[in-house]
């Protein structure tokens, strides 16, 4: 399958979803967040990718730490990933990855839902 060239890292994206749906065919619908992500990491690991995950990122106003937040994965050093387990991305979803990618200064982020009717996701580019 050939990805598009415009698109943000579509190689990166591409690999991430190859593992993702892979982890759906194997899993399926109805588990906990957390054991989707545990099989993510698996999957991660035993393919070579550079990931961290449960990534601590401190949020800074001139030098000055306001809060913490915590990213589900940080991919290839570029790219975040946060998963949910349930039938929709909500704004609220979205709202919290581009906090994520403007805290980090990267430029994108994709959300992964494990659904009943298969993966839904979500790409959020940070232009600025």
């Amino acid at each position: 399958m050939k990805t598009k060239k415009n698109l943000i890292y579509a190689e990166e994206c591409y690999q991430i979803m190859g593992i993702v749906f892979k982890v759906y065919r194997e899993l399926g619908f109805g588990h906990r967040e957390s054991y989707y992500q545990k099989a993510l990491a698996k999957e991660f690991r035993d393919n070579g990718f550079k990931f961290r995950e449960q990534l601590r990122c401190k949020l800074k106003y001139k030098e000055e730490a306001l809060g913490i937040y915590i990213l589900d994965f940080l991919i290839f050093e570029k790219i975040i990933l946060e998963i949910k387990q349930r039938s929709y991305i909500s704004n609220k979803d979205i709202n919290q990855l581009y906090k994520y990618l403007k805290a980090m200064n990267l430029k994108l982020g994709i959300i992964i839902t494990f659904t009943n009717e298969g993966i839904r996701f979500k790409r959020i580019v940070n232009l600025k």
